[in-house]
């Protein structure tokens, strides 16, 4: 079919409606979507009826919120300019058209919500890093007059915090100076916490909640598994029992009830979503959800009762298909899909592909190929960040847009990729510039050896991680690129470790210092020095686009001004684009669109791809 040139506002704008959520009494469904070209949440009645506005945030928008207990309330989390020191806000439903409330208006400080406790819809549990910019204590917040109250401090190891189902604060993780976990309990909020389980780095030990009866944790655990399975940690002994695993993939998560604190199911991610179910009613609820539509189903939220679900689904070419399910009768109603202006029949194909690197590992990756069009074609790399993240099956806008440029794109899980066992993950321990940019370049000869990709039209993009990527395809492997884009990335090793955020820094040992390098230890500087493509600019031979927030908290814009300067400085043109209004990727949609008409125009002079006219 003939396919024809989709607007690129289509893809990169903000979604019509996204993100349903039923109201805990089941009276309301709340979303977000656009006033005043500024994303906030609506609210009507469950059955229908006119909408209404209750969030007015005026400036980067409102992208994920949640309910309090009584319904009375939306909360949302917001930073200034992407500096991702967020602060907590509410917004009154019985004052629809008052402004919101910055419950946190501390300067400089980051808050991140622990827990919106079922038996005390008065309060929340926050963590904050006030005291000391390093590490995050808890408080209980009063939602009506802004007060705080003491629940824990961090004494500098902890990483994250964990409340039972009555919302006492009773679990954290901590982390060893090696980098191994510790998980650490107490009985109630007046005792300490003590020292439960330790895991070695590669074996996880994340807690995710406590059974109802409260005698257990649920925990993914790799403890002699290559994969992470969902385990329950026995919260006197420290004993583990194995509940549920996978072959090929490690452990998503746990669903569990709200209502009744019962382990109904476990995710896992393989080339498309598996939900293992525990339970035959939930089972048998999530059956008829599939039924409804070909995309992988996500749970989105529930009323207290559970009689009421909104499901999305992630599809590659229906993005945010969103419905509610009355549990009861069994019945679906659409609510709304994302961008209704899409047509699914002109997109593209996310196709799953496994690729073979040149050391025997296997690669899980994801094509996406112009409709009606396989061979010979301008081919982009399109490398995801972290590097501990993955590329998954479903909607990617990025992918959809390149494809209907006419370009194939590929997406290569390169190891240090998570979710496909700790062997692959920890297989990228001080690899940077080495063997995970070698998988990289494995596939890329895949596809051209598959006669997809046509070797002299290659470009290698990604923000973040995928930045730094795309800079090591420029110095490291100049031969192989057409064209450069790095969005957010990192140029120098040694500069960006000592830029991290303070609160970083107590993490650095299980994950930085592991897997890249510690720029105090003479040897691992050498070793970083000589990964950081600052250092061979000079080998920079094809078109390059570099894109940054100014206010990056990351990725810190002296990064990619270096490696621009430098070129510079050499007489190399080099495009560089920076918003100063942005962090560590762009979330107004006016940037976004500015962005993405920038790739849209660079990757047509270089590639020879297709752009809008």
């Amino acid at each position: 079919m003939s396919v024809p040139v989709i607007p690129l506002e289509h893809f990169f704008d903000d979604p019509e409606r996204a993100a349903a959520r039923v109201s805990p009494d089941g009276s309301r469904l709340s979303w977000l979507a656009p006033a005043d070209g500024v994303l906030n949440v609506w609210v009507s009645p469950l059955e229908g009826g006119d909408p209404v506005q209750v969030t007015h945030d005026g400036d980067r928008g409102v992208r994920s919120y949640a309910w309090t207990r009584d319904s009375s309330r939306i909360l949302y989390l917001q930073d200034t300019g992407g500096d991702e020191n967020t602060h907590l806000f509410v917004a009154e439903l019985d004052s629809p058209n008052a402004a919101d409330r910055d419950l946190t208006p501390w300067d400089g400080v980051k808050v991140s919500v622990v827990d919106v406790p079922q038996n005390d819809p008065g309060h929340v549990l926050i963590s904050a890093n006030r005291r000391d910019r390093s590490v995050f204590d808890v408080e209980r917040l009063d939602l009506a007059t802004g007060e705080t109250t003491h629940v824990a401090e961090n004494p500098g190891n902890i990483m994250g915090w964990l409340t039972d189902r009555d919302g006492a604060l009773r679990a954290a993780s901590a982390q060893t100076p090696t980098g191994d976990h510790q998980l650490l309990v107490r009985d109630d909020e007046s005792q300490d916490f003590r020292l439960l389980a330790e895991y070695a780095n590669e074996d996880s030990g994340m807690p995710y909640a406590f059974s109802a009866d409260g005698t257990e944790l649920y925990v993914g655990s790799a403890v002699d598994n290559d994969r992470v399975r969902l385990v329950a940690v026995d919260v006197r002994s420290g004993a583990e029992r194995v509940i549920d695993g996978d072959d090929e993939a490690d452990l998503g998560g746990p669903i569990i009830s709200d209502r009744t604190g019962e382990l109904l199911g476990a995710v896992y991610r393989r080339d498309r979503l598996v939900i293992n179910t525990f339970d035959d009613g939930f089972a048998a609820d999530l059956a008829a959800v599939r039924a409804i539509h070909p995309g992988d189903p996500m749970i989105g939220s529930s009323d207290d009762e559970e009689r009421y679900w909104t499901v999305v689904f992630d599809d590659d070419r229906d993005p945010g298909a969103t419905y509610l399910f009355d549990r009861q009768t069994g019945q679906a109603r659409l609510l709304f899909r994302s961008r209704p202006w899409l047509v699914p029949e002109t997109l593209a194909v996310r196709e799953p592909v496994q690729i073979t690197s040149r050391d025997g590992l296997t690669l899980h990756c994801y094509l996406t190929r112009p409709v009606g069009e396989e061979r010979n074609l301008p081919m982009v790399l399109l490398v995801h960040g972290g590097p501990w993240a993955r590329d998954s099956w479903g909607w990617d806008p990025q992918s959809q847009f390149l494809a209907n440029r006419g370009y194939a794109v590929l997406q290569v899980n390169y190891r240090g990729s998570t979710g496909f066992g700790k062997a692959f993950t920890h297989a990228a321990e001080h690899e940077f510039a080495g063997k995970m940019h070698d998988d990289l370049i494995d596939a890329v000869h895949w596809a051209i050896g598959s006669g997809i990709g046509d070797e002299q039209h290659i470009a290698i993009y990604g923000g973040s991680y995928g930045g730094y990527a795309a800079l090591v395809g420029a110095t490291f492997t100049p031969e192989v690129f057409a064209a450069v884009i790095s969005v957010v990335g990192p140029s120098n090793l040694v500069t960006l470790v000592k830029s991290f955020p303070p609160y970083w820094r107590p993490l650095l040992a299980g994950t930085w210092f592991k897997f890249v390098g510690d720029p105090e230890d003479p040897e691992q500087l050498e070793d970083l020095k000589a990964r950081s493509p600052i250092n061979r600019v000079d080998k920079i031979v094809a078109p390059l686009l570099v894109i940054q927030g100014a206010n990056d908290p990351r990725v810190t814009k002296h990064e990619s001004d270096q490696i621009v300067d430098a070129l510079r400085e050499r007489g190399v043109p080099v495009e560089y684009m920076v918003k100063d209004d942005e962090g560590h990727g762009f979330a107004k949609p006016e940037n976004r669109k500015d962005m993405y008409r920038v790739v849209e125009r660079f990757l047509a002079t270089h590639l020879g791809g297709r752009a809008a006219e």
